[in-house]
């Protein structure tokens, strides 16, 4: 399931460079992109708890192969019609699906094995998150210099074809099935009104917050200071390799400390590195600074799944996760907006202290988070 979550996550990311740069190439402008680019969390913003409904009722297996096939027609649109409405309505299909199968892909991480597997399992899973944002763009990359725009759209169509046959026909898929709720059925939003999902939840939007900022203004402030480009990007591949090494050693760190001040530490020392940046200068330091972070964050997204995954009731998990996946993609669509604002009228250090505010009322949250609900360690 990891090496399928690859794939569909690396079509995604890797969609969203061929996108950019055909949209520019049609002549788009940089409001128009915009859209675009929003329009990939706009529909699972919309469609993240009707997901997680889908995902209850029905098992992982149909809204995973229904995402999995959407999203292969969504990134056929561009190469059968070569305009700027192709690439809005290819976004949009794009977002929706990502919307079915992930909500689904993280409740099947969730209900695999036995309860204390669920942290080596959201651990596993991000990794292929991990995998596929270094993988996707490189593939987009390359598809366009040596092909075409059109041709790296084909090869992402072409590469769902795994995920489709592979959850249509794996035996063990087609037989499992996620736990059923007893009770009635009521607004998912109820959801919210249990304290500990709630504070949880809160905690998982802050943490995306603190993520989508940082691959934002990194490039602005490294730009500020006459960085080149290759320097800049070296900086984003430290970031993505700390989040990659971090989370192997996952179970290890929630088994001997548990999640909760996993995600509290973790929080609190990238809120102060976030300090730190708009004071340094130094190529080295500033290249430190991103893979420290990358081990601070890195942590953010597998434990904060874990914690809302255990404290979702029983037969409601999908629910809970789509609710999260919504709040999220709230986050990525306003908050930039809001700190682009901030930093027009201040500059770019009043962002690093909004977003190192954030992390630490973050990670503030993260040391109130109960710990009843939390997955004995295994024996030995």
């Amino acid at each position: 399931m990891v090496f399928l979550n690859v794939i569909v996550h690396g079509c995604l990311n890797g969609s969203r460079v061929v996108m950019v740069l055909l949209a520019i190439e049609l002549g788009a402008n940089m409001f128009e992109i915009g859209v675009m680019v929003a329009l990939y969390s706009a529909l699972p913003l919309l469609l993240g708890v009707y997901s997680g409904r889908m995902s209850d009722r029905y098992g992982v297996r149909l809204p995973m192969l229904f995402g999995a096939v959407l999203l292969g027609c969504g990134l056929l649109v561009p190469y059968l019609w070569r305009h700027l409405g192709a690439l809005y309505l290819s976004a949009s299909i794009i977002g929706a699906a990502f919307a079915s199968y992930n909500v689904s892909v993280q409740n099947l991480a969730g209900a695999w094995g036995p309860r204390e597997d669920r942290a080596r399992n959201f651990s596993t899973l991000s990794l292929g998150y991990s995998i596929s944002s270094l993988i996707g763009p490189l593939v987009a990359g390359y598809a366009i210099e040596y092909l075409s725009h059109a041709a790296a759209y084909l090869i992402f169509s072409i590469s769902t074809l795994a995920p489709i046959a592979v959850i249509a026909l794996h035996p063990k898929l087609r037989k499992f099935e996620v736990p059923k709720s007893a009770g009635d059925r009521r607004s998912a939003f109820d959801l919210l009104r249990l304290p500990e999902l709630r504070r949880v939840m809160i905690i998982g939007a802050m943490v995306v917050t603190g993520w989508d900022l940082y691959m934002f203004y990194l490039p602005i402030y490294a730009h500020s200071i006459e960085l080149p480009a290759s320097t800049i990007g070296l900086m984003l591949g430290a970031f993505a390799a700390a989040t990659f090494i971090v989370r192997f050693s996952l179970p290890f760190l929630t088994r001997r400390y548990n999640a909760r001040r996993v995600l509290s530490v973790s929080m609190f020392c990238a809120a102060a590195m976030f300090v730190l940046f708009p004071f340094v200068t130094g190529v080295w330091l500033l290249g430190a600074l991103s893979f420290s972070l990358g081990l601070a964050l890195g942590c953010s997204q597998p434990v904060t799944l874990l914690l809302a995954y255990n404290r979702s009731p029983a037969g409601r998990t999908g629910e809970a996760t789509g609710i999260r996946f919504a709040l999220n993609h709230l986050t990525h669509s306003t908050v930039p907006i809001a700190a682009g604002a901030l930093g027009s009228a201040f500059g770019l250090a009043p962002v690093f202290m909004m977003i190192a505010a954030v992390l630490a009322a973050s990670g503030y949250l993260g040391s109130k988070v109960k710990s009843s609900a939390e997955p004995t360690p295994p024996p030995g």
